[in-house]
Formats: C-alpha cells, structure tokens, sequence
C-alpha cells in the first residue's frame, strides 16, 4: 500500500482505540490540553508525515538521509533559542561523531532538485518543532504520554483520514479507494497499525522522559540495527569496509553521547522550568531527565 498519508491515519485511529480503552480502564485520569497549543502540534505532525513521504519520493535516497540527520542540529538549535539549553562539549562533539558515523554508512547517491530541497526544509522543521512539542506539553501542563497521546491522536487521525486519500492521490496518482484489499493486505494493513501504537507510545515516552535531541540520537541506533540485522538475515550484500566503520563510528558516538548527557553539565537549562505543578498521578507520567539540569 503505498498510500502512505492515509495508511499513518490509520495509525493513529488505531492508537486513539488503545487510548479510549484504557481510558475506560481507569489508567488514563482526565486531562485538559488547551485547544490552540493541540492545533499547532496536530499541524506540526501532520506537516512533518506528508512532509517526509515527499521528501523520499522526490529526492534521492543519500539526500533523504542528510535531510534526517539535520533533524538533530535544527532540534538542538530550538532547544538553545526556545529553552535555553545549553550543551557540553562533550555532548557537541558526541552528536558530531553520531551524525558523522551514520552518514558514512548510509548517505551514497546525494542529487536534490529545488521542489525535493523544499519538501526536505518542511520535513525537516516540522518533524523537529513536533518533537519538541511533545516534551514542552508534557512538560507545561504535567501530562503523561498516554494523556497526550489521548489528546492529540484522535485529531490527527481524523484530519489524516480526511485529507489523506487526496495527498496520496497527489503523490502516487493513485486512489486509496481502488486499492485491491485482499486478505494479505489487509492483514498487513492491521500489523502496521498493531506497530505503529507501541512506536507512537515509544516517542511520547522517550521525548518526554529525555528530550528530542535524545530520541534523534537513538533513533539513528534503529538505522544502525536495521543495517546490521539486513546483513544477518539476508546476506552480506551491501557490506563493505565503510559501512562497518561507519556503524562502529556511530555506535561509539552514541555510548559517548549516553555519557556525556547524563552529567550535570553535559546538557543545562537555564530558562525556569515551565511549570511547576505537580505531575497528575498517571501511571506512565515518568519522572524529570538526568539529562536536563532544571
């Protein structure tokens, strides 16, 4: 299927199921997200999903993959200008060496026209201003990643399943309707979702008990496991000198980044924390990061 925008709806649909039933439970207790800060996140989202689908069909693989590695430098400059977080040179240099490590073993081809080059901009900023967003809220107005999860995921999937089949009729030309649904797919139409819950829970958690930059991080470590389980599993096609050094380079810039980031000074903010209520007692409200100095 490659209706990508419609299928990430479905996601969230899913998502937003998991959330009314433990709601139901009693797991998730009532929370209030204002509606303007929930507005401007769902845009962020939604931008940052058509944005990368864009980005991938009208660049070249290489060139994607530059655009997200600057997701961590733009993340770390919101979090300078808009937090006033300030990072070690331990931390600087760490990130350095991650980025450095992935683009060895993954950018190859890089060629970019002007419209692929603006997709690109657009995945880039809104994928980190979402990001960023998930810790700020969390944050601001003490909500767990269930709670919002709960707030945001029924929006986003009724403007994705709204919009959706007219952006992947765009992109592929194709409509969503005349898919043929046989049972394969539509069983692996109901895995995807299956997944995509525990990655969206994963993000809020992650985000919110460390921060975007952290999530970036190791989401390049997925990168990495992905490349490594492809060799196990599939032979050793692909595999060569670089790759391997990139992915040590990588993997050492990481475990340099965990060590450096848990110090109380390898990443500091000097702004006032943004709200100083007590968490709501949430099962999964996690506590504040080591690697944030409030």
């Amino acid at each position: 299927m490659r209706e990508a925008t419609t299928l990430t709806g479905l996601h969230f649909a899913t998502t937003t199921l998991l959330t009314i039933f433990l709601k139901w439970l009693g797991y998730i207790q009532t929370s209030h997200l204002p509606l303007p800060d929930l507005i401007k996140f769902v845009l962020f989202a939604n931008f940052s999903i058509v944005g990368m689908n864009v980005s991938l069909m009208w660049n070249s693989v290489g060139f994607y993959q530059i655009a997200k590695l600057s997701m961590i430098p733009v993340s770390c400059f919101l979090e300078v200008i808009l937090d006033n977080v300030r990072y070690s040179r331990d931390t600087k240099l760490s990130i350095s060496l991650v980025l450095l490590g992935v683009a060895v073993c993954t950018v190859t081809d890089v060629s970019v026209n002007a419209k692929g080059f603006i997709a690109a901009a657009v995945a880039v900023w809104s994928t980190a201003l979402q990001q960023y967003y998930v810790h700020f809220l969390q944050r601001k107005y003490s909500l767990g990643s269930f709670n919002l999860l709960g707030h945001t995921a029924p929006v986003q999937a009724a403007s994705l399943l709204l919009v959706g089949p007219f952006v992947d009729y765009w992109l592929t030309n194709k409509r969503v309707d005349a898919y043929n649904y046989g049972l394969t797919s539509t069983l692996l139409i109901i895995i995807s979702c299956t997944i995509a819950v525990g990655t969206n829970l994963s993000q809020f958690i992650c985000i919110g008990r460390f921060t975007a930059v952290s999530f970036q991080v190791l989401g390049h470590m997925k990168t990495i496991l992905v490349l490594a389980l492809g060799f196990v599993f599939f032979g050793k096609e692909g595999l060569n000198l670089q790759v391997i050094l990139g992915m040590l380079i990588a993997i050492v810039g990481m475990i340099w980044y965990g060590n450096a980031s848990s110090k109380p000074e390898g990443k500091e903010r000097h702004s006032l924390p943004i709200n100083s209520t007590p968490k709501t007692q949430d099962y999964n409200v996690l506590p504040v990061s080591s690697e944030t100095n409030q």
